[in-house]
């Protein structure tokens, strides 16, 4: 086994080891799904994201790449591809990293300080530099409509009896499982 695998293996179990979610897409553990909580203080808390996770052949020296599988408002995220426009994974990347410090430093600062100088999503920094308590209101709206964990394949069965879904609720649900991304 060469030194990267190795690496990326080690990684990806210190990342389950860290409760963290992880769903494996294939089984070279190149590609997963990782389960990702807004963090406390922003207006993203309560979202729960699935955050796709690809690893390049030559990580640990080349940075994940890594994107929303469901829908979040925020000026580094490209709205429709979920890709994320994060410098310190892109370009201050370093074998030093890893995986656990995507899910705990890179991706909780992302969303805690967003840059509206370097968007992705020119609509939310615009309306982040225009407006913040309404740019903060959309990020609530998203996390509602969004970002709930059953959103993110959680089965209907876990809510409380009194938020069940409605069977047209239940069925779209089910249509944005199989599509795999809910419409826009």
């Amino acid at each position: 086994m060469s030194s990267p695998s190795k690496r990326r293996e080690m990684d990806l179990m210190k990342l389950m080891m860290s409760d963290y979610k992880v769903e494996m897409i294939n089984d070279g553990m190149q590609e997963f799904y990782v389960e990702f909580n807004g963090p406390k203080d922003s207006p993203y808390h309560g979202g729960v994201w699935k955050i796709r996770v690809e690893l390049p052949d030559a990580y640990p020296y080349k940075s994940p790449s890594i994107g929303f599988i469901n829908k979040i408002y925020h000026p580094n995220v490209d709205e429709m591809s979920g890709s994320v426009c994060l410098d310190v994974i892109n370009q201050t990347w370093s074998p030093m990293f890893d995986l656990v410090n995507v899910f705990e430093v890179f991706l909780p600062q992302l969303l805690l300080y967003p840059n509206p100088s370097d968007p992705l999503n020119g609509e939310a920094a615009a309306l982040m530099m225009r407006d913040r308590a309404a740019y903060e209101q959309r990020v609530k709206e998203y996390c509602e409509k969004y970002a709930k964990p059953e959103d993110i394949g959680a089965k209907a069965e876990e809510k409380s009896s009194d938020e069940e879904l409605s069977e047209d609720e239940y069925a779209a649900s089910d249509d944005e499982e199989i599509a795999g991304k809910p419409d826009p």
